[in-house]
């Protein structure tokens, strides 16, 4: 697809270059040739009132002498007989053919006549006996005089064009073929068995669209890998109970050939459902560690879990605010694990403030961290680090609840943290800090102080808007 790009954009380029570019230098060759035939009219216009005036020729020669060309040799006059006696006279040096020259002077208007090295300007011009005649010589550097820089700058510019246009397109196939190249190679990936691989979202929004649909369904089949093993699993242990009946039995039936066939095959069964629920076990774990790698789209699940919340919300008469879930922001954690965070932090919510108390969840994708803020309008705590040094609440007005343990632990496995702390809204805030890149939260780092106080910032912004 790159490449495709780079051969329409090369090819309709230079296509409209030559369109442009052969017309354009046509005309500037023109010009040139009409600058110098006007240029050479011009000096012919200047022997013309010399020669209204008189034919001799000291004062002919004096007026060549003083045009502009006329001391080069460019400029001749041809001056026909005076009378029947008279001869003609030349005056400086004559190119054109005397034919051509009889045509000039029979025709009465300008003629071009060529020559070698070039080409003469016939001029006729009336005079006492007749038809005067002035040439002015034009040669062929003249005629084509700047036409060779201006050829030049117009292919400089056409090439230029025509690289600059390859260059874009060469970026703009990039920014399209890299995202769907990633996809293709995450598709292989997951079809060896790779469930933790992701694609990042990004590129045209297409193919964002394509990413985000691979990445929920990357999602679903290592929730139902999950969910089969865990039936694998279950049913095992479901086998044991019976196992262990046929064992007893099998036991008791003495020592005949028979009973020692039934005891060897119950103990074979009973290996074979024991190596079940290893396998199982260790698939779990493996799915259960690429679930967590590849992380989950937590603007997603905050919004999914909101939902869940809004109904009780709305028979109690909270009011509920979500921000910043509107676009993607993944996180390092599995989506069930965020899910039961979330849970915990809006039930402590319902459980221990007053009925019709707002409270709002806010979400700040920073450089290293994403930010989940559950703030509420309560009372508030009021020992925040003895609440999160529990885990788990003393059945008293404003406490944490029993759920923040889990919170605690989900923040502090991707190398954040948790803090509780006074809302704006003037209740508690419980703030989850989710490390990108494994480091701790921002506390005592000046990075951290100035997230702080932009959330601070927008905090009291979303509180004055819902108030």
């Amino acid at each position: 697809m790159r490449w495709a790009l780079v051969k329409v954009a090369l090819a309709v380029t230079t296509m409209v270059v030559v369109a442009f570019a052969v017309p354009l230098g046509l005309v500037v060759k023109e010009m040139a040739s009409d600058r110098a035939y006007g240029s050479a009219e011009r000096q012919a216009a200047t022997i013309g009132p010399v020669l209204a005036i008189t034919t001799d020729r000291t004062q002919l020669e004096r007026a060549v002498a003083s045009a502009e060309t006329g001391a080069g040799g460019r400029i001749g006059v041809h001056v026909p007989a005076s009378g029947k006696n008279g001869t003609p006279a030349e005056i400086g040096t004559r190119r054109a053919a005397p034919a051509d020259v009889a045509a000039a002077a029979k025709l009465g208007r300008a003629f071009i006549s060529p020559v070698p090295g070039g080409t003469s300007l016939l001029q006729p011009t009336a005079v006492a006996s007749g038809i005067a005649v002035v040439e002015v010589f034009v040669p062929d550097d003249a005629l084509t005089n700047g036409v060779t820089t201006s050829w030049v700058v117009l292919a400089g510019v056409g090439l230029a064009l025509v690289i600059g246009s390859v260059a874009v397109a060469d970026r703009l196939g990039t920014r399209m073929v890299r995202p769907a190249e990633r996809l293709a190679g995450a598709a292989h990936d997951l079809g060896h068995g790779q469930f933790g691989v992701r694609v990042q979202e990004d590129g045209p929004k297409e193919l964002r669209a394509a990413a985000a649909a691979f990445n929920s369904m990357a999602d679903q089949v290592v929730q139902l890998l999950a969910n089969e093993r865990e039936l694998a699993a279950d049913l095992s242990h479901r086998l044991r109970t019976p196992l262990t009946v046929l064992r007893l039995n099998a036991a008791s039936l003495g020592d005949t050939p028979a009973a020692e066939q039934t005891r060897s095959a119950v103990a074979q069964l009973e290996r074979e459902v024991d190596q079940i629920i290893r396998t199982a076990r260790e698939q779990k774990a493996h799915t259960q560690q690429a679930a967590a790698a590849a992380g989950c789209d937590a603007a997603e699940v905050i919004r999914e879990r909101m939902a869940f919340w809004s109904a009780l919300a709305e028979d109690q008469g909270r009011t509920a605010r979500v921000a910043g879930a509107d676009r993607p922001v993944r996180v390092p954690v599995a989506r069930p694990d965020l899910a039961a965070a979330l849970d915990a932090m809006l039930g402590n919510v319902f459980r221990h403030t007053p009925e019709g108390t707002a409270f709002a969840v806010d979400v700040h994708h920073a450089e290293d961290a994403v930010i989940v803020l559950v703030s509420d309008a309560g009372p508030g705590i009021a020992d925040p680090e003895a609440a999160l040094r529990r885990g788990h609440g003393g059945g008293g007005e404003g406490s944490t609840g029993l759920g923040l343990d889990i919170v605690r632990r989900l923040a502090e496995s991707t190398g954040g943290d948790v803090r509780i702390g006074r809302s704006v809204l003037g209740g508690t805030e419980v703030r989850v800090w989710l490390a990108l890149d494994g480091r701790r939260g921002p506390q005592g780092t000046r990075r951290g102080h100035r997230l702080r106080r932009r959330l601070r910032t927008g905090g009291r912004r979303a509180a004055r808007t819902a108030s």
